[in-house]
């Protein structure tokens, strides 16, 4: 599809138009937002992620070797060294592209899955695809493309999803419901109408899982069994209680009015905890993702418990991600002596016995 094509409104004969930005001006919005998370405080306000609500029971008798706890395990029937990911958060850029390599070789190094930012600006400019193409720096981790679904109706189709997932060398595609951003987002794409109809044919023709995440306002169990049901491999629940993208688009936004709006939706969203737990309620055995707001190997605890199958930081690497390889290996280590120690603690040599405790208890005045 050529970029004119992606330049048209949407695919309903309805005359609306998004604001389809040429790719230079996206991969310069997402340096901005890398900036913006960065500099500013752009965490959503009064709500948390709901995991501190929870606390394990300590078992002072593990009978286990520390050394044996093992993090291995696996995701839609592929064994990972790690039940945890790097959240897709950027590209697009020659800066974000020198990050995206610092997380591919990191990610690698420890064994974690890795999530790039939306390849949509490479898909229409093909000279920005290097800042994407991270599959030769991470031979073996399972790798997410990813896109807007609101793309699908602007002129996205089932060639250009298969061209990002191409560029990005990856295993699974997921496609991220941005909708409060997308009003608050100068440049914001608002028609969000017949998107579920539009995933389930992307589902059926590409060859690759496809899953659906938030951006940080979470998923609940009516919408995960909705999106299940029209063929989402997974859902990656991307919680409140971590990054608020109203937050970040409020700083970019020139319009007054909107710039004062965005600050009603502070405390907006479904914490994380109480959407990996109706999701699980919803779907026991749909694959899921636990994100939004994961500050430490503590809370990637919490999240498997609650019944995610993988755990997604993303905000709280960035800055060791922009710092240096080194600063970045050291934060992912950190992560996962807080993981292993936490199931030592409670006794758990492996995931499967971490995801079936029963020591994770709701705090009393949780």
């Amino acid at each position: 599809m050529s970029n004119a094509e992606h330049k048209k409104g949407p695919p309903d004969g309805s005359g609306r138009t998004g604001s389809l930005l040429p790719a230079a001006r996206t991969g310069e919005r997402k340096m901005e937002h890398v900036r913006l998370c960065l500099q500013e405080d752009v965490a959503g306000q009064g709500i948390t992620s709901g995991l501190e609500r929870y606390a394990f029971k300590h078992c002072a008798l593990p009978e286990l070797h520390f050394d044996d706890v093992c993090l291995n395990t696996a995701f839609l029937g592929r064994t990972v060294r790690t039940p945890l990911l790097i959240s897709s958060m950027t590209g697009g850029s020659a800066e974000t592209g020198v990050i995206n390599e610092r997380l591919a070789e990191t990610a690698e190094k420890r064994g974690w899955a890795l999530g790039v930012g939306s390849v949509r600006a490479a898909v229409e400019r093909e000279e920005l695809a290097s800042t994407f193409a991270v599959r030769r720096l991470a031979p073996s981790i399972p790798i997410f493309a990813n896109l807007g679904a609101v793309q699908l109706n602007y002129g996205f189709g089932v060639d250009d999803c298969r061209r990002a997932v191409e560029i990005a060398g990856a295993d699974m595609l997921v496609l991220h419901l941005n909708g409060l951003q997308e009003i608050f987002q100068p440049e914001g794409n608002l028609d969000f109408s017949g998107l579920l109809g539009r995933i389930e044919e992307l589902c059926r023709q590409l060859s690759v899982p496809v899953g659906v995440k938030e951006v940080g306002w979470g998923i609940d169990g009516e919408t995960a069994s909705r999106l299940y049901d029209a063929g989402a491999a997974f859902i990656d629940v991307a919680g409140a209680g971590g990054t608020s993208w109203s937050q970040v688009e409020k700083f970019r936004n020139p319009d007054p009015v909107r710039r004062a709006a965005a600050e009603a939706f502070a405390d907006w969203g479904n914490s994380t905890a109480d959407c990996i737990v109706e999701v699980k309620a919803a779907q026991p055995h749909g694959a899921l993702i636990g994100s939004g707001g994961l500050r430490d190997g503590v809370d990637a605890a919490k999240a498997l418990a609650l019944g995610a199958d993988m755990a997604g930081f993303g905000r709280s690497l960035l800055g060791s991600a922009v710092a240096s390889s080194e600063a970045l290996e050291a934060r992912l280590e950190q992560v996962e002596l807080e993981l292993r120690t936490v199931m030592f603690g409670i006794g758990a040599a492996g995931i499967e016995g971490l995801k079936d405790t029963t020591r994770l208890r709701k705090k009393a005045n949780g």
